[in-house]
């Protein structure tokens, strides 16, 4: 099968376009050599599980090490049930080492141990029974909330210090935001506020969008597989669109070359990547309509409203103004203070702001009604 850009999951190098891993978090490596246990960060789409994944099944191949990409997503609900999170989570994480490990790098049956100890024990029976050592990358950890959260950063801080015979010799925590700003109920504007429960870690690291060179090397993938070229316009035209985030970089090749140049003669030109642009902004593909959805947060349009309308930021706190930078929505500029991501999400922010005091404008007319003698009669939901 043709390699194709994905928009759709993690990345597989045998069936789609993709730089190497190792050139997005070169850091990785010398961590895992060093037991480090650390945080990778960054905002939705840009690549985090395809990297991490890719990272992990490497050292797998090699020999070294038992390394896994494993998901904390299922235990996101039972934000109250620390005992039921962990058992969603440790079956999910038996479906992933049966899909990614041999059989002798598998876990062993997971051992009886009561809620708020079943992660740490897992682990470290793991660990144990492991011929290599244990490298585990928990991606999604900021799925989890409050007690269960908590209680999964205090297990594995409690493991830490056995490692490498009794308990992960190397793990990396993946999410959204760094591990001082995962939401919690309590605390200080909803936040951990403090790196305690995780204190353990060595580095937090990011990844950044692509760059320039970048784009085109990875277009000049298609080339190669095609024989299809992308003109030194049209990867310009991408990255200034896009700034360099990577799902739209891979969304607008796929429809260039999909939908809009489906004859490999035919080269992908600045106009056909802005015809590719204006789709993606009818459709709404999946990553614009969900970056429409985080518009709906009071905590997000504090900080959009004011950037839009060319105004000072009013008195926002601290947190939200991460939020909406983690989110991937804004970035500072090199005059200082923030401007929207890209020019793409400057297109679709306003659009769907607009569209959103629309849908509630009509509900408000639809909520009331007049009656004959002009009366007006507010409509109550039973």
């Amino acid at each position: 099968m043709p390699r194709r850009f994905n928009t759709a999951g993690p990345c597989r190098p045998e069936r789609h376009y993709m730089l190497p891993a190792a050139l997005r978090i070169p850091q990785f490596r010398g961590l895992v050599d060093r037991q480090e246990y650390f945080v990778v960060h960054a905002p939705r789409q840009v690549g985090k599980t395809t990297t991490l994944a890719a990272l992990t099944r490497a050292l797998t191949r090699e020999g070294t090490y038992a390394a896994l990409l494993v998901s904390m997503e299922v235990g996101a609900s039972f934000p109250g049930d620390l005992g039921a999170a962990e058992l969603a989570v440790l079956g999910s994480w038996r479906a992933d080492a049966a899909y990614a490990l041999p059989p002798e790098l598998q876990p062993p049956p997971w051992p009886e141990a009561p809620p708020g100890q079943r992660i740490g024990a897992a682990l470290r029976a793991w660990a144990m029974a492991s011929p290599r050592p244990l490298v585990l990358v928990l991606d999604e950890i900021d799925a989890l909330q409050d007690e269960a959260l908590v209680g999964v950063l205090r297990q594995i801080r409690d493991g830490y210090r056995r490692r490498p015979e009794q308990f992960p010799c190397s793990l990396a925590l993946c999410g959204l935001r760094d591990v001082r700003d995962y939401r919690v109920a309590a605390g200080s504007e909803g936040r951990l506020g403090s790196a305690s429960p995780f204190n353990i870690k060595a580095r937090s690291l990011t990844l950044q969008g692509f760059t320039r060179q970048e784009v085109a090397a990875l277009y000049a993938q298609h080339t190669a597989d095609t024989g299809q070229v992308f003109t030194d316009d049209a990867c310009e035209r991408a990255f200034e669109l896009t700034q360099g985030q990577p799902w739209l970089i891979n969304a607008l090749a796929r429809e260039a070359v999909e939908e809009l140049a489906i004859d490999p003669r035919e080269a992908v030109t600045l106009a056909v990547i802005d015809a590719a642009k204006d789709e993606l902004i009818r459709r709404q593909d999946t990553h614009l309509d969900s970056l429409a959805e985080r518009l709906r947060e009071d905590r997000v349009r504090r900080v959009i409203e004011p950037i839009l309308a060319g105004e000072a930021l009013p008195q926002i706190s601290v947190d939200d103004l991460l939020y909406a930078q983690d989110l991937g929505l804004v970035r500072a500029s090199a005059a200082g203070g923030l401007v929207i991501a890209n020019p793409i999400y400057r297109e679709v922010i306003p659009r769907s702001l607009a569209s959103d005091e629309g849908r509630i404008a009509e509900r408000t007319a639809a909520q009331s009604m007049t009656t004959p003698a002009g009366r007006a009669v507010q409509l109550v939901r039973a």
